[in-house]
């Protein structure tokens, strides 16, 4: 039996419980000394440590308190381990919790975190999916059910001090530079919210609330929020190390998750179990020349025939018309928009489907960077995972498909969007 690293208590707040931390800094103490190509399990809180509940309201997501993620179960201590070396994690299996066998999907408000589509969608909603077996379903999204393919949102290593104060630079030197974004440049480090772990001294605690790195985006140095949803049982990631100890965390766990994760919140988001071993490539940085991480992917995947994508296309023209040059951002944006405009035919509302496309296994793709002005990118829906037909040939029947979840003062002071699928 695999030893259990960290076990989580659901019923109190993960602010202050052992082994999880929310924040990359140097200072956060090891939480447990590894071996070597031994097998472990840690138990994993949803990236918002318990903030998100199981109704029909998206008050929690409006209102979620963005200062306090992620939650990552760790740092382990890995024994050997040296600066310079690559540390091999090798991903044997991610579980929902059985004690908890539900997740959600959220769109974040414009004002508290946004999203890919937020200039469209600056409403919070949110829906809740059943876990059975291997299957996702959900209330707020009737007629569709998919295989989950469990994956970690997170999996990354503590910097040096040299690498935090490269990130925290660059970062800040983006913000500066762009006093007038009309959205969130990056997330600098805040003091409150953050959480250093149950072993850190008051001192180390202070010092990582003041300058420890947000965990919301992925980085070349130690990986982290890269949300890749082929790292699942049967993967391996490679990642560069700073510190003796390598000190790898795991966290923000997907029960399912479409390319992209649009939403922001944008994948089925749970809590779980991984079961993971490590090992070491000696002075692996030098001998693989690695600058960022590298893996190799699950063969673990939905069995969806390749003829039974519907791919839409989309282009780096915006929806005013303007033309942006090889925008891959702007193509994938545009890209979503095809597929919500398509699926409203059968009764959807436009945030059902923008959840949707967070959460079920589509498949995203860059189709052309090459050819000026225009980057194309492709989005491809799996029929299948609909219980009524959506090919092109099919005649389009307008379904009652209800709603996803709003937050309620939303609800009282009404905007169209609402008032028109309620």
């Amino acid at each position: 039996m695999a030893e259990y690293l960290v076990k989580i208590d659901l019923g109190k707040p993960a602010h202050g419980q052992a082994g999880v931390h929310n924040r990359w800094h140097p200072e956060i103490p090891a939480h447990a000394t590894i071996k070597q190509n031994t097998s472990y399990k840690t138990e994993c809180f949803d990236w918002t440590g318990g903030q998100v509940g199981n109704n029909d309201s998206a008050d929690d997501i409006k209102y979620c308190d963005l200062t306090r993620i992620h939650y990552l179960s760790g740092p382990f201590f890995v024994e050997g381990c040296e600066p310079g070396d690559v540390l091999k994690v090798s991903i044997q299996d991610v579980q929902p919790l059985e004690r908890q066998p539900w997740g959600y999907c959220g769109v974040f408000a414009k004002e508290n975190g946004g999203g890919f589509l937020d200039k469209h969608y600056p409403k919070a909603a949110k829906a809740v999916f059943d876990f059975e077996g291997i299957y996702a379903t959900s209330r707020h999204i009737p007629g569709v059910k998919f295989p989950g393919i469990c994956h970690p949102g997170i999996i990354g290593v503590l910097p040096s001090h040299e690498v935090l104060a490269e990130w925290n630079s660059r970062e800040a030197s983006l913000v500066e530079s762009h006093p007038h974004a009309d959205f969130v440049m990056a997330n600098l480090p805040v003091e409150h919210g953050a959480y250093a772990g149950a072993k850190a001294t008051k001192e180390q605690q202070e010092e990582v609330a003041k300058n420890g790195a947000r965990t919301i985006p992925g980085r070349p140095e130690n990986g982290g929020n890269c949300d890749i949803k082929a790292l699942t049982r049967g993967s391996t990631v490679y990642l560069p190390t700073y510190l003796p100890g390598g000190m790898l965390s795991i966290g923000d766990l997907h029960f399912s998750q479409g390319d992209g994760e649009i939403s922001f919140c944008g994948a089925i988001e749970m809590a779980g179990c991984v079961t993971f071993s490590v090992s070491l490539i000696k002075n692996g940085m030098e001998k693989l020349s690695m600058k960022s991480p590298m893996y190799l992917p699950s063969p673990v995947a939905p069995q969806f025939g390749p003829d039974r994508y519907l791919t839409f296309e989309g282009f780096s023209v915006d929806e005013e018309g303007s033309q942006l040059c090889l925008d891959t951002t702007v193509a994938y944006r545009q890209t979503c928009l095809r597929v919500i405009e398509y699926l409203r035919r059968y009764g959807y509302n436009d945030y059902q489907i923008y959840l949707l496309l967070s959460t079920a296994p589509i498949e995203g793709h860059i189709a052309g960077i090459v050819d000026v002005p225009n980057s194309c990118t492709t989005i491809g829906l799996p029929m299948d995972i609909f219980d009524f037909d959506i090919s092109p040939e099919a005649e389009a029947v307008k379904r009652n498909l209800g709603n996803c979840a709003f937050a309620k003062d939303d609800l009282e002071v009404g905007f169209p969007f609402i008032k028109q699928f309620n």
